[in-house]
């Protein structure tokens, strides 16, 4: 207990905030790296599909498994063994030379990135005072936009002059440097107090999370992270891929990516300081419909100044809704079942994940427009807008149990 009070809430964010960016930076280089693997592989938009998929099916397994694991061998243990698996399958996944052996690949990596994740937030929501809870969660995640704007200048600078393996190789590398950090970070505090009398196994941490108490707002939970999820990775996935079916080349699709990219910080940094304001829900709500809103225009744009804005303006309020909801989400449950309540939350969110990169392309294959696809991603973030509003119970400073 007194080793964390020591460790500072700059140093913690410091330490979880470096995974989360190497973390970012691999799936934000994923998007990159499939529309230079559709040149190098002479890949279909079906297979493009399935490679922001697998990731995802990783993703879900990864939440829900290390979910679970983070409430019976601790959140720190979690983290250290979730960072191991995705740096090792980076570096990997650099020397593939098969669509299957990279999409194998890609499943080990989606694992270490969605065990990680939850625990991550749940570890520092557990660890700094109540008053300060939400914003620190936020700023945790506007690593994120770090991570993807790095990501956005190796895919830019590396890609076009040493190829994609390069940028996985660079990708894996500082992830050792978080690894030798956390080595060093205690567990958190809360956790330790009650893993030692109220420690759950699995299955009664899984029936729990669902019991009677936690029912209405573990479902509030799945609905907004499958709608998150399902339009988060079906859009971002596709940016540069979706700037070049607009008539822009790769080397210029990756240029307005990355300025769209530039908008995310601004959108965590105001989120942050909205949340302790004006509390979780009206974040949410307001970041989520702004999202569907931006969506929508991004679909329908004809012309660049129309996309761009649109595409600055869904990063804004996308990734400032992701910084609320990984806020919200470990403080509906008491620490017993915290890190299972959002690792299952999150693994529920991932299925979307899975759907939304493969749909594009399907749809696409239809004959159904740019416009309509996004349409669809629209009224899904609408529908988790709807749920927080009329289901979710404000936690503002609330203290955690």
């Amino acid at each position: 207990m007194k080793k964390m009070e020591e460790i500072s809430e700059k140093k913690l964010l410091g330490i979880a905030g470096l995974g989360w960016m190497f973390d970012a930076m691999d799936v934000g280089i994923l998007s990159f790296i499939i529309a230079a693997l559709q040149v190098d592989w002479n890949l279909t938009g079906k297979e493009m599909g399935w490679i922001g998929s697998v990731n995802s099916i990783g993703m879900a397994v990864g939440a829900f498994v290390f979910g679970l694991l983070a409430d019976r061998i601790g959140r720190k243990n979690v983290f250290i063994i979730t960072l191991l698996l995705f740096s090792v399958g980076s570096g990997i996944s650099a020397m593939a030379t098969t669509l299957s052996f990279f999409l194998l690949l890609r499943f080990f990596i989606g694992m270490g990135l969605g065990g990680e994740l939850p625990v991550a937030s749940t570890l520092v929501s557990e660890s700094v005072p109540a008053e300060k809870r939400g914003r620190v969660v936020v700023l945790l995640e506007s690593f994120w936009a770090a991570g993807w704007l790095i990501a956005a200048l190796i895919s830019y600078f590396v890609i076009p002059k040493f190829g994609w393996q390069m940028a996985l190789i660079l990708s894996a590398l500082p992830a050792l440097y978080a690894l030798y950090l956390r080595v060093n970070l205690p567990d958190s505090p809360r956790y330790l107090a009650v893993a030692k009398k109220d420690r759950l196994t699995m299955k009664e941490s899984i029936a729990e999370v669902w019991s009677r108490e936690h029912f209405k707002r573990t479902a509030m939970l799945w609905i907004l992270w499958f709608s998150v999820v399902f339009s988060y990775y079906g859009m971002f996935l596709w940016l540069p891929s979706v700037m070049v079916m607009k008539g822009f080349t790769l080397i210029k699709s990756f240029q307005y990516v990355l300025i769209m990219t530039l908008a995310q910080l601004p959108g965590y940094f105001t989120a942050a300081w909205l949340i302790e304001r004006a509390g979780r829900k009206f974040v949410l709500v307001v970041y989520l419909i702004g999202t569907a809103l931006s969506a929508y225009f991004f679909g329908t744009a004809d012309t660049l100044a129309l996309l761009i804005t649109a595409g600055i303006l869904l990063s804004f309020f996308n990734l400032g809704a992701w910084g609320a909801l990984y806020a919200y989400t470990p403080e509906q449950y008491p620490t017993t079942i915290r890190g299972s309540g959002a690792g299952m939350a999150a693994s529920f969110g991932r299925i979307g994940g899975i759907i939304g990169p493969l749909m594009v392309p399907y749809l696409s294959a239809q004959n159904l427009s740019i416009t309509a696809i996004f349409t669809i991603f629209c009224i899904a973030i609408l529908i988790g807008a709807a749920a927080v509003f009329f289901w979710g119970t404000e936690t503002k400073q609330k203290e955690l149990v």
